[in-house]
């Protein structure tokens, strides 16, 4: 749901909720299986307009040490320079750069992945799930923030960044990373 334009008084801003915000990956195991893991840390914020779906600007950070697998030895070695290299680059960014609606409940978010240094284009199909009211107290007894939920999907190949360990011979970790992102936003 990010794109850039011109900031306008019209236009809400929303912060997503960080106890609301999911960011995980799957990518192939030696062709046995994909491997599941998550983000446990990452922020991020944008200008919409409900009434018309008018999307100005965007962005989102993941903190890459905070990748989680449910393995220990696994979750070091991501956090390795063979993979994320988080001691170089322990930020994961994106910034939308276009908006496509496509339908009654979202579009295309365009935009720009940086990760490794490398910066890559990026297409997340978007779903806006529900933009109301939220049902239960946030913050405090009476608080009760307007809310919009939304599902991301897209896909990126991690050779594009340079991240290349296990590939050849025989690819033992997947070229193809399948993001998967769920988050809960606040109107400010």
């Amino acid at each position: 749901l990010l794109a850039p334009g011109p900031v306008a008084s019209d236009v809400d801003h929303w912060v997503i909720d960080p106890d609301h915000f999911a960011v995980a990956f799957l990518v192939d195991h030696a062709g046995y299986a994909a491997t599941l893991g998550l983000f446990l840390e990452a922020e991020g914020e944008f200008r919409f307009d409900p009434e018309d779906y008018r999307l100005e600007s965007g962005s989102f950070v993941v903190q890459t040490g905070s990748v989680f697998t449910n393995h220990d030895e696994r979750d070091q070695h991501l956090r390795s320079e063979d993979f994320l290299d988080v001691e170089n680059h322990p930020e994961m960014r994106f910034e939308a750069t276009s908006w496509e609606r496509t339908g009654d409940e979202g579009g295309r978010l365009h935009g720009q992945l940086e990760l490794l240094g490398e910066r890559r284009p990026l297409v997340l199909e978007t779903r806006i799930n529900k933009i109301d009211h939220y049902p239960l107290p946030l913050g405090g007894i009476f608080s009760r923030p307007y809310v919009l939920g939304a599902s991301m999907r897209g896909a990126f190949n991690r050779s594009d960044f340079g991240m290349n360990y296990g590939l050849r011979p025989g690819e033992i970790v997947g070229d193809r990373v399948e993001l998967i992102i769920e988050f809960e936003a606040q109107r400010q």
